[in-house]
């Protein structure tokens, strides 16, 4: 479930399948949508015990649009499973993590910062 942070932050919380598959979705299509302003991403793994291929299909689609525009995208609180999927695809080395929501606004609050003033 997506909670709206600030005006340009939007924190997902997400959670297993079936879940997961349709909040990567509903995540990409608002990011995709004409005409409204895109906010960066904090997707929370909290609750999330394992990923499947179609979700890392949907985590690289969201990826691609913040990069198109401009935005920021921080993954958190994942466990030890999906981490080891992070590595063993290499997706840790396009992904940023950090520990828990608090540490990922902070990232995204002074890259958006530095956006600003860039």
């Amino acid at each position: 479930m997506s909670t709206e942070w600030s005006d340009s932050i939007v924190i997902a919380d997400l959670a297993d399948e079936p879940a997961l598959s349709e909040e990567l979705s509903a995540i990409a299509d608002r990011l995709s949508a004409k005409g409204s302003v895109t906010p960066s991403v904090v997707l929370n793994f909290a609750n999330v015990t394992y990923v499947n291929s179609s979700n890392l299909a949907g985590l690289l689609k969201i990826r691609k649009i913040l990069t198109e525009k401009g935005r920021g995208l921080r993954l958190c609180s994942l466990s030890e499973d999906v981490q080891s999927v992070m590595s063993v695809t290499g997706l840790d080395k396009v992904f940023r993590f950090a520990p828990d929501p608090m540490m990922a606004l902070a990232g995204l609050q002074i890259e958006d910062e530095q956006r600003s003033k860039g």
